[in-house]
Formats: C-alpha cells, sequence, structure tokens
C-alpha cells in the first residue's frame, strides 16, 4: 500500500503524455541536458583557478609598551572604618 506498482507508473506516463504532448517532453528533456552541459561546463572552468591561494604576509607594526592606569584617590564619602 502506498508503493508505486508497474500499472500505477503507465498510467502516470499516460497522463503526463496527453498533458504535455511528444514534442513538449522531447523539447524539455533537450533543455534539460543543455543545462546539465553548461553546468559540467562551469564546472570545469571553476577548478582552472588555483583552490587554495598562497598565504599572505603580515607585517606587524611595533607597538608602544602599555602604561599602567592611575589608581583613583579615595575620598571620605565612603562608610566610615
Amino acid at each position: 500500500m502506498g508503493a508505486l506498482s508497474l500499472p500505477h507508473l503507465i498510467i502516470l506516463a499516460l497522463v503526463v503524455l496527453i498533458l504535455f504532448g511528444r514534442g513538449r517532453i522531447s523539447e524539455m528533456m533537450g533543455d534539460f541536458g543543455k543545462g546539465i552541459k553548461s553546468f559540467k561546463q562551469g564546472m570545469s572552468e571553476g577548478t582552472e583557478t588555483p583552490l587554495v591561494q598562497p598565504p599572505v604576509q603580515i607585517q606587524q607594526q611595533p607597538v608602544a609598551p602599555a602604561q599602567p592606569a592611575p589608581q583613583a584617590e579615595q575620598t571620605g564619602s565612603g562608610p566610615a572604618a
């Protein structure tokens, strides 16, 4: 139950043939073949360029050493100890 058997596939093929006609199906298959050919051609063109580019040298610029932050002076506004 739920599986397509041979009679189901034959009926489905006849319905598709009636809806689209023989000429339209062959035209669609030709377009499909052209699309696959174009895809393969695009894939082969993409592999001509190297996939891994050479690493780029990054020059480090000297950084001045960090200065210690000045300490905040405590005022008498806090709780008395």
